[in-house]
């Protein structure tokens, strides 16, 4: 049972590549901040050092208040480290548990904004790696999330610059053209399936 990491920076459109990989049923697709963001409301560990750590405004109605945290992390190198050294070890025991549950898929499909800045290229045995054109990524993100542009080079700041992804990459799968990206993310499933 191979994991399979598959990474990129913001705007990258990774989402878009785990959803063609999605179309193939013989695996499973473990998606680390959809996970992250369901257990930061319902893990009572994650809950008890987020407030400890952010104060009381880090819930509202029992609920994350996400753009408090994003606020404060994406501006504060320091923060954004310690709101991942709480996060970042549930999710992983979660992720474990994902694995005994799809051990006879082909693969799992790891898809990890940080996979490399968090150190969970340590649990994958292959890296694929989506890269875009910056403006590309940009502009992306602000159509996405409504945000501006200075915010979205903010968030860029925390993550590795692709090349220094792409050196550590089995696979990189350029995200320019949709039919281009369904073609290679095919390619890439056909030979990691190919012998087992």
């Amino acid at each position: 049972m191979k994991i399979v990491g598959l990474t990129g920076g913001i705007g990258s459109g990774k989402t878009t590549v785990a959803k063609m990989f999605a179309s193939h049923k013989n695996i499973a697709i473990y998606i680390a901040d959809v996970e992250a963001k369901k257990l930061m409301n319902s893990s009572k560990k994650i809950k008890d050092k987020l407030i400890a750590n952010f104060g009381e405004e880090a819930y509202v109605n029992n609920t994350l208040n996400r753009p408090f945290i994003a606020d404060i992390v994406f501006k504060n190198k320091e923060k954004l480290t310690l709101l991942n050294s709480i996060v970042h070890p549930e999710v992983r025991m979660h992720f474990q548990n994902f694995i005994k549950i799809n051990d006879k898929k082909k693969y799992i499909l790891y898809e990890n904004a940080i996979l490399f800045e968090s150190n969970s290229y340590l649990l994958c045995d292959i890296i694929i790696t989506v890269i875009a054109n910056l403006n590309t990524r940009i502009n992306r993100v602000i159509s996405r999330d409504k945000t501006t542009k200075k915010e979205v080079l903010d968030r860029m700041k925390n993550q590795w610059h692709d090349h220094k992804k792409m050196l550590q990459s089995n696979y990189v799968i350029v995200n320019e053209n949709l039919d281009e990206t369904q073609f290679q993310v095919q390619r890439i499933h056909n030979i990691l399936t190919v012998n087992s």
